[in-house]
């Protein structure tokens, strides 16, 4: 299954064929929400988005893996990860589905 990938330029397009900005107010207004929701993540906030999902870091501790190769375990050191929780809304249109009542297909 061949799938597109969305870019910040895939979404300039689309901010200005639907908003009617300039293409450079657009890519401009992309890259500042992709940034402040970068400086948010960063500083440890979740980024909620309604009707879309939440972004939220999560810290994992300490603990001990293997390589699959050789089969040494090695330690694998405490960090921070960043997960993806999609909204009910999105589960549903993903899957064709509705939420509500809505019907997923009509652009909202």
């Amino acid at each position: 299954m061949a799938s597109k990938t969305v870019t910040r330029a895939d979404l300039s397009e689309a901010v200005y064929q639907q908003v009617g900005l300039s293409r450079a107010e657009s890519a401009a207004l992309v890259e500042t929400v992709l940034a402040e929701i970068c400086t948010c993540l960063s500083s440890g906030e979740t980024v909620k988005l309604s009707s879309f999902g939440s972004f939220v870091v999560r810290s994992k501790g300490k603990r001990i893996g293997r390589n699959p190769k050789t089969g040494v375990e090695v330690e694998i050191e405490p960090r921070q990860v960043m997960v993806f929780k999609p909204s009910n809304v999105l589960k549903a249109r993903i899957n064709g589905g509705h939420v509500n009542g809505l019907d997923m297909d009509d652009d909202e």
